[in-house]
């Protein structure tokens, strides 16, 4: 049971932390809408996803990109396959399809591996095709659920410094994670969660200064 309640900004970037169990993934799930809250509202870009139709979630899921820690991909089909794959369930043509796709492809840096298969690769070059795939729509918010929890320090940092590349021409970003030193290197605001509730709001600030 969660409950919870604040506000991310449009453009803003957070991290949402907290213990195994505080109810991190659940409220991503929720978010965007692969769960359903039993009570209160969960408002994005403006929509009550509790009165949303069913028939109108695949249209809203197109502005969500989702970051998942086991990457959640097919390893049946190549780099360039994965990363259109929502492209195709929006009915996006195959000239427009493959266009966004080696876009994506490479602000991540795997352009020149667009024909692999997926289990080819490494652990980083995994997450940075799902993150691809996340952002192929140009969605308004980005929701990452423990995104470098597999992944040393070096890769960790190079898979923040792509999502920070993403926030920074406007997409709202939601990250959640345990690593506390990640969020203590950052500058980003910081929700805490303690068994489904938000026990701490910290705004970001320099920790530099």
């Amino acid at each position: 049971m969660l409950n919870v309640d604040f506000h991310l900004q449009e453009g803003e970037f957070a991290f949402l932390t907290g213990h195994s169990g505080a109810g991190k993934s659940t409220l991503l799930k929720l978010v965007m809408r692969m769960e359903k809250s039993s009570a209160g509202q969960v408002l994005v870009n403006g929509k009550n996803l509790n009165k949303l139709p069913r028939r109108q979630l695949p249209f809203f899921r197109r502005n969500i990109g989702v970051v998942f820690q086991d990457h959640q991909l097919l390893f049946d089909r190549t780099v360039f396959d994965n990363v259109a794959l929502p492209l195709q369930v929006a009915g996006f043509s195959s000239v427009d399809a493959a266009r966004r796709v080696r876009a994506a492809l490479d602000k991540v840096g795997l352009l020149n591996k667009e024909n692999q298969n997926p289990i080819a690769l490494s652990g980083g070059e995994q997450q940075r095709i799902g993150i691809a795939r996340a952002v192929v729509n140009k969605p308004a918010l980005l929701l990452a659920d423990e995104p470098t929890g597999n992944l040393d320090p070096a890769l960790s940092e190079e898979i923040m410094r792509l999502f920070e590349q993403f926030n920074q021409v406007g997409t709202s970003v939601l990250l959640a994670t345990h690593d506390i030193g990640l969020i203590n290197r950052e500058k980003y605001r910081v929700l805490t969660l303690d068994q489904g509730r938000i026990v701490e709001d910290e705004l970001g600030v320099d920790k530099d200064g």
